[in-house]
C-alpha cells in the first residue's frame, strides 16, 4: 500500500489531488527526467508500442477518462524505470479507485482473507482481530 503524496508546492502533508499514475510520472519529471526523454524510453519493444511526449504530458495535466492500455503501461514502466506492477497499481488506483497491496510470500488463501478484511469497517475489523487473537491464545494454552 502506498501513502498519499505530499504537495511539493506547499510543503504540506496534504495529499495531492493528482492521480497516482499521474503523480508517478510527475515525480520522475521532478527528479529531472524530461518528458522528451520519457517519450524516448517509453517503448514496449515486443509490440512496438510507444508513448509520445504530448501523451505523457496529458497523463499528468489532463488525464484521459480511461486508463492506458496494458502495453502502454509496460512502455511507461520502461520509461520510468520502475516495475510494471508499480505502474499498474498506480493506474488501478487512479482509474478504478483500487489500492493494491502487495503480499509477497503469502499464498492465495492469505491474499483472499486480507482482501476480504480490507473492505470491513473498523468495528468489524476489531471483532475479527479479537477472534484471531482468542484463537491464538487457545492454541498456546493447549500446546
Amino acid at each position: 500500500m502506498t501513502a498519499p503524496a505530499t504537495d511539493p508546492a506547499t510543503g504540506t502533508d496534504e495529499p495531492s489531488s493528482r492521480g497516482a499514475l499521474s503523480q508517478l510520472i510527475q515525480d520522475a519529471n521532478d527528479r529531472g527526467l524530461s518528458y522528451q526523454k520519457m517519450s524516448e524510453l517509453a517503448v514496449h519493444t515486443e509490440s512496438g508500442t510507444k508513448l509520445s511526449k504530448p501523451y505523457l504530458q496529458r497523463l499528468v495535466a489532463n488525464p484521459p477518462a480511461s486508463a492506458p492500455s496494458p502495453l502502454q503501461l509496460k512502455a511507461l514502466a520502461n520509461a520510468l524505470r520502475v516495475s510494471e506492477r508499480r505502474v499498474k497499481a498506480a493506474a488501478a488506483e487512479q482509474w478504478l479507485e483500487y489500492t493494491a497491496t502487495e503480499l509477497a510470500g503469502y499464498g492465495d488463501e492469505v491474499r483472499i482473507i486480507v482482501g476480504h478484511l480490507a473492505g470491513m469497517s473498523e468495528p468489524e475489523l476489531r471483532r475479527w482481530r479479537a477472534m484471531i487473537e482468542a484463537d491464538e491464545r487457545a492454541r498456546r494454552e493447549n500446546d
